[in-house]
This record gives structure tokens, C-alpha cells and sequence, in this order.
């Protein structure tokens, strides 16, 4: 199997299951990850230079507006979009293969995780994954330590404050926090 099949089922949200050849693939995707995982946070590394790292670990071009502070890690990589003017804090972790898109000008505090996997709960198909994306709108700020779980929209302009679990999707302009998330008030215009 390749990347490209790959990729395919699991932007289908369908089910990769943990003997087959798709989950292989996922593993030798996952250690190129983490190759490039090492490179960018084994030592410091101008801006323009974490940038093309970040390339090189989604396989796809980064704008020159997107800001990473290391370390950061992704299980997979390749499922990653991000818009422009976006700027991820350091200790951030991204579990991408059911997929996340960053809409421009958002904010991604310390630590942030957001996961796109889950395993099944059958324990004799434990190693099953269901992939499910995860998408933050234009204008978000995730707060730091935060976790975003698979399957998760957050509309533009919300606020996820800090700690918090997001289990569900977030409206537009909405400050959701707590464990579960929940919507508080909405963001002042």
C-alpha cells in the first residue's frame, strides 16, 4: 500500500484495520515523522528553517507567515493543512491522521494536543483505529494545554481557554473551556 491509499481511507473516516497493510503504511509514515521530529528539535533552527521542516514533515508547502516554536511533534504528518499568519506555540502535539486544518490567523498555545484517532473499543479489535478530522476555523485561539479530540470543528473566531477538553464542536465566536468543554459566553465583537 502507499501513502496516497493511505490517506484516502483515512480521509474517508474509514476504519484502518491494526493487521493490514494500510496500518503498516501508517507505521513507516509515523517514523519518517518522527525522523523529522528529531531534526527539528534536536538543536535550534532559524524560522525559515522550521518552516521548511514542517514542510517536509506534511509534504506540503508552509507559508512564509506560519510560525512554529519547537518542540513539536506529529504521529503522522502527513494529514496536517495549515492556513496563513498561524503561530503554534512550543510543546505542541499533533496526532494528524484522521487529519487537521488550521484556518489563517489562528493561535495554537503551549502544549496543545489534538487528536484525530481512536482506537476501538472492542478489546479484541483494540488495534483497529477510526480516524476522524479535526478542523479549527479562521481566527481561533486554543489556549495552552488544551486537547481537542477526533472528530472536533471549532468555528471562526472561538476561544478555547486553557485545559480544556474539547470532546464536541465549538459555534463560531463561542468561549468554550472545562473538561468537557463547554460554550460560556461568546467572544465580544
Amino acid at each position: 500500500m502507499e501513502l496516497d491509499d493511505l490517506l484516502a481511507e483515512l480521509n474517508s473516516g474509514r476504519t484502518i484495520t491494526g493487521d493490514s497493510p494500510l496500518h503498516a503504511t501508517m507505521h513507516r509514515t509515523s517514523q519518517e515523522a518522527l525522523r523529522i521530529a528529531a531534526e527539528l528539535n534536536g538543536t535550534y533552527q532559524e524560522p525559515e528553517r522550521v518552516r521548511e521542516l514542517l514542510a517536509e514533515l506534511t509534504g506540503q508547502p508552509v507559508h512564509e507567515t506560519v510560525t512554529l516554536f519547537p518542540p513539536f511533534t506529529a504521529d503522522f504528518g502527513r494529514n496536517i493543512h495549515l492556513g496563513r499568519r498561524i503561530f503554534i506555540n512550543s510543546g505542541c502535539r499533533f496526532q494528524d491522521q484522521g487529519g487537521i486544518t488550521i484556518g489563517d490567523d489562528s493561535l495554537i498555545g503551549h502544549n496543545v494536543v489534538i487528536a484525530t484517532l481512536n482506537h476501538d473499543l472492542a478489546p479484541s479489535r483494540r488495534a483497529d483505529m477510526h480516524p476522524a478530522p479535526v478542523v479549527v476555523g479562521r481566527r481561533v485561539w486554543v489556549g495552552a494545554n488544551a486537547t481537542i479530540l477526533p472528530g472536533v470543528t471549532i468555528g471562526d473566531d472561538a476561544v478555547i481557554g486553557a485545559a480544556s477538553v474539547v470532546t464536541k464542536d465549538v459555534p463560531a465566536g463561542a468561549i468554550a473551556v472545562g473538561s468537557p468543554a463547554r460554550v460560556v459566553r461568546s467572544v465580544p465583537e
